[in-house]
């Protein structure tokens, strides 16, 4: 019984390494067995995402804000189906299927010997961002992350992830990481919408009509470094297709007493982001997990 449960992390990530060279056709109908199973029969998280879009946008009716959720789960679905395939596909293949409209941004600073921290978010399909940044932009990126609890999946994504030049980093240790390669020339990126726990030092403001915390982490990270701060807007061209915009939130030098204005300017433009599409955020997580304090 313990030899079949020390080796049951390293099955669930040959099955994911498996389902990963399933044809492109057989994961879209996957994924959309996995919306319907979701949405329809689970209901997972469904009356969390439902409260969080009707506090977002009060001005809908709730027709519009049902059918931002629907297709906010639909999409869900899509992202399952196409994360699966991008684990295994070619650089040549995701170069197809996600386009960077401006590059050049960013080689203009690695160009001149300085790194660049490019924030992002939930948004669209944030698995195939490391991907394709490593394919188009040909720099060691560092990308935090969460790592999974079970040991095969942790490994498995870890592996898929770094296929391209991309280089996943817990994120207990990427501030470590970060001053220990602060003299190298890369990309650090983070997808910058997670929710810091109660006791992490947090930015507050006014987002989608709520008071909400943001991590501060970014700012630091921008400071130390003396790098520009880049946003990485994806967008939906069409199904399974993508165009990423680059725009450019702050260069140093930083001013040592303006607060965490960085992350002031990264969740206006999100928030912009999530208005203009609002079905291709995530939804589900738990952005708004507690209250601005009085003192905050």
């Amino acid at each position: 019984m313990l030899a079949h449960q020390s080796r049951f992390p390293d099955v669930l990530g040959f099955v994911l390494s498996r389902m990963s060279r399933w044809p492109r056709r057989v994961l879209d109908g996957f994924g959309y067995l996995a919306y319907v199973l979701v949405y329809r029969v689970l209901r997972w998280r469904r009356a969390l995402s439902a409260t969080n879009i009707a506090n977002a946008f009060p001005e809908k009716s709730p027709a519009e804000r049902a059918d931002i959720l629907q297709q906010s789960y639909r999409n869900l679905g899509r992202f399952l189906a196409e994360a699966l395939w991008g684990w295994n596909a070619s650089a040549e293949a995701l170069g197809a299927r996600v386009r960077i409209v401006n590059p050049e941004l960013i080689t203009r600073f690695t160009a001149q010997g300085q790194s660049v921290v490019l924030l992002a978010a939930h948004f669209c399909n944030w698995e195939w961002l490391l991907l394709a940044a490593g394919v188009a932009l040909k720099i060691p990126i560092d990308a935090v992350y969460k790592p999974q609890r079970v040991r095969g999946i942790d490994e498995f994504l870890k592996a898929r992830r770094a296929r391209f030049g991309g280089n996943p980093i817990p994120h207990q240790s990427f501030m470590f990481e970060v001053m220990k390669r602060r003299n190298d020339v890369r990309a650090y990126a983070l997808v910058a919408d997670h929710t810091p726990k109660h006791n992490e030092e947090k930015h507050w403001t006014r987002f989608l009509n709520q008071d909400t915390a943001f991590f501060v982490g970014a700012d630091k990270i921008a400071r130390i470094l003396k790098a520009p701060v880049i946003y990485v807007a994806m967008r939906r061209d069409g199904p399974g297709h993508y165009s990423v915009d680059l725009e450019l939130l702050a260069e140093p030098p930083y001013d040592r007493d303006s607060g965490p204005e960085i992350v002031e300017k990264f969740a206006r433009v999100l928030e912009e982001e999530i208005r203009r599409s609002p079905a291709d955020w995530l939804w589900l997580h738990r952005k708004w997990k507690y209250g601005k304090p009085l003192y905050a």
